[in-house]
Parts: C-alpha cells; structure tokens; sequence
C-alpha cells in the first residue's frame, strides 16, 4: 500500500462527502454579500483569538465569549449565516474525526520523549 496513494484517495473522498459540498454550495452563495463575509469572517476572527487565549492561558476572556455569543446570534438571525454556520459545523466536526484517526500514529515518537515514557 502507498501511503501517497491513500492520502490522495482520502482527499478525494473528502471532496466527494456531502459536508464538503454542502459546505463549499453555502460558500458560493454568501460570495459577493460584502457585509455579511465581513460579518462572517469578524465571527471567525474573535473565535480563533478566544480559542488561542483559551490554550495559552488555559481560561476565557468572558467579554470576548460574550462578544462571540451576541454575535452568534446575530449571524443565526440571517438564514444564509445560520447555513453557513451549520454546515462549517458539520464539514468540521467530520475533518476532526478524520485528525482523530490520523492522530493515532501522528504523536511522531514524543509522547516518550517529552513525557518521560518511552514507547514500543
């Protein structure tokens, strides 16, 4: 089996789900609504800022989170957003599982050495 092989079948059968197509449809249509990509990429911003925060300091900014929370349910709100929103969701959580299973023999031989374990 070539690892290659399988990867470049694995990005094809990603393309080839349902999440990625509903996902990227829901991308064409919001293309060209100006205010509402702002609106949608100001909400992405501030959750990847809060979600950063979150690892570095290991707690939530609550204005930040409150921010996030009032404009989350602006963008609910407008239909498109809320498609958008649901099917970024879903095409997420389905690449997240596909990292979870690849997580399995990514840990690149460390968890021995920076944990003081070593690994068979």
């Amino acid at each position: 089996m070539n690892v290659y092989d399988e990867a470049h079948k694995l990005n094809q059968a990603i393309k080839e789900s349902e999440e990625y197509k509903q996902y990227q449809a829901v991308k064409e249509k919001i293309k060209g609504n100006t205010h509402l990509e702002q609106t949608l990429n100001d909400f992405k911003t501030k959750q990847i800022s809060m979600q950063a925060q979150q690892m570095m300091e290991g707690q939530m900014n609550q204005e930040a989170m409150a921010q996030i929370q009032q404009l989350s349910m602006v963008l609910m709100q407008d239909p498109l957003a809320a498609e958008y929103l649901q099917c970024e969701m879903r095409f997420s959580l389905m690449i997240n599982d596909v990292y979870q299973i690849l997580s399995e023999v990514i840990d690149l031989g460390l968890g021995g050495v920076l944990g003081g374990k070593q690994n068979d």
